[in-house]
């Protein structure tokens, strides 16, 4: 894949931005960290060369000044909601998080639990931080909240909340994800602040949408099609427009709550320090691409995946058929269709000629490779098997793991184990192959070009289990499926 974006620049730019921006206040600044802040595969895929842990390694610049805190709703831990493309849960999120920022020597503050109401299970979580020696703080609900600005920006409101104990001049606020709080965490923080005779400031950094391109780029028509399930919309940031005279984009989120965050900048300082959205954040992603077409082309696949998936998920029940209509108009913006990703006609082609589930891979290289379900292999464990041989040179007709190895297997999994099917998943391919790699030495050649595989594409003619979804994550294998 050809590189988009200049990484390095873009850690040595963010991070110098942030600072002046602290330095505009008094030595104190609450960034509020939207997306993800350790692993942004969307940002990846849709930036090609852009790092999945770039903000991480921004931030470890800075690590002498930077101190975090982060957020979690009573109501997500009430719910033991999940974060879609881990499978966790929040709460165990946020315990990963901790120890990956800790392991960067970064330092985690405290917790914050937001929305809080007396939820039991959020008291057990708080409970069970607190045996970690990690101090926790609780920001309650505020009813008319955001709109009551007098109640909100009153000792019922922000001054009911615990006042947060900070060291460091920069306060990284993050969470495990959407909805958790983190901008109203920072507004009761600026409060408490300001009662203490500190004018603190407020930042917002969020990768996307991208504001200095334009509204019809396709790495922001991706950022729509990746929250088509929120109902986020790019626009043009009107408040920027009319006090600068200069179009810039933002979404609908941050615009429709502007007015109310300038209520509260005013009822607590006096005056405003910015003039509109665009104004407040600190993104500079946008001056860090280097190959705008690679970008678009990146960005163009990334809304027929999320089609894809989308699709995939309302068959399954979690997606409702309004957020595939908007991807569609999203393509159509971008000009792509599902065509122009080469593994689905060559998936389905092959499906179609033998009658059986098949699978496309095309390899970073811009190799196609296909398979099909056989007697012994699904679909995407031959396809595999298939495309570790090309990587290493082998011819095709060599067997790599040979059917007395196989049927074992098998008859563990039918006999024993209680399943219909007898076919190896990809996970027990790779077993039996790393098995056979101990006599057979062209099945550990075949097993180490297995990170070579990462940034490919495959497609599959039906829906996958969720074993083999998992296996082609863990590869770092982009994947889309037809809904059947």
């Amino acid at each position: 894949m050809r590189k988009g974006f200049d990484n390095d620049k873009y850690l040595a730019m963010q991070s110098e931005h942030i600072r002046e921006r602290i330095a505009k206040f008094d030595n104190k600044l609450y960034l509020e960290f939207g997306g993800k802040l350790y692993d942004d595969y969307h940002a990846s895929r849709v930036l090609p060369g852009f790092e999945p842990d770039s903000k991480l390694r921004m931030l470890m610049q800075l690590a002498d000044q930077v101190e975090i805190v982060i957020v979690i709703s009573a109501e997500d831990i009430e719910k033991n909601k999940v974060r879609g493309d881990l499978g966790i849960t929040y709460d165990s999120d946020l315990l990963r998080l901790k120890a990956i920022f800790e392991s960067k020597n970064l330092y985690v503050g405290s917790v914050c639990i937001t929305h809080f109401a007396g939820q039991y299970s959020a008291q057990m979580f708080q409970s069970r931080l607190e045996k970690m020696g990690v101090k926790v703080y609780r920001h309650y609900l505020i009813p008319g909240y955001p709109n009551n600005i007098p109640l909100i920006v009153s000792e019922q409101g922000y001054g009911h909340n615990e006042y947060i104990e900070t060291t460091k001049p920069l306060v990284v606020v993050t969470a495990p994800g959407p909805g958790s709080g983190k901008m109203a965490t920072c507004l009761s923080q600026l409060y408490h602040e300001h009662k203490r005779g500190v004018r603190a400031g407020y930042a917002k950094y969020e990768t996307f949408p991208i504001w200095n391109l334009p509204l019809s780029h396709p790495v922001n028509l991706a950022y729509e099609a990746a929250t088509a399930d929120l109902n986020d919309v790019n626009m043009i940031d009107p408040y920027h427009l009319e006090a600068y005279g200069e179009t810039t984009v933002n979404y609908n989120r941050d615009v429709e709550i502007f007015p109310v965050l300038r209520a509260m900048f005013m009822e607590i300082y006096g005056d405003c320090p910015y003039k509109s959205p665009t104004d407040m954040g600190v993104n500079m992603a946008g001056k860090c691409i280097v190959d705008d077409e690679a970008c678009r082309e990146a960005s163009g696949q990334e809304i027929i995946r999320r089609y894809y998936q989308t699709l995939v998920n309302i068959a399954r029940g979690k997606s409702k058929e309004e957020e595939a209509y908007k991807i569609e108009l999203l393509m159509n913006n971008a000009g792509v269709t599902v065509k122009d990703r080469k593994v689905v006609p060559a998936a389905l082609t092959r499906a179609e000629a033998t009658g059986h589930t098949a699978a496309a891979m095309e390899l970073p290289d811009g190799t196609l490779i296909t398979g099909k379900t056989s007697e012994l292999l699904g679909a995407c464990s031959a396809l595999l098997i298939k495309a570790l041989k090309h990587l290493a040179g082998i011819d095709e007709d060599v067997l790599l793991i040979t059917p007395n190895v196989i049927r074992p297997i098998q008859k563990l999994k039918v006999d024993y184990l209680g399943s219909r099917n007898p076919r190896l998943h990809m996970e027990e391919v790779l077993i039996a192959l790393s098995s056979s790699s101990e006599s057979n030495p062209l099945a550990d050649l075949a097993l180490r070009q297995l990170p070579n595989l990462r940034g490919s594409q495959v497609h599959t003619s039906r829906m996958l289990s969720a074993a083999d979804e998992k296996i082609f994550q863990k590869l770092g294998v982009m994947l889309t499926s037809e809904a059947k």
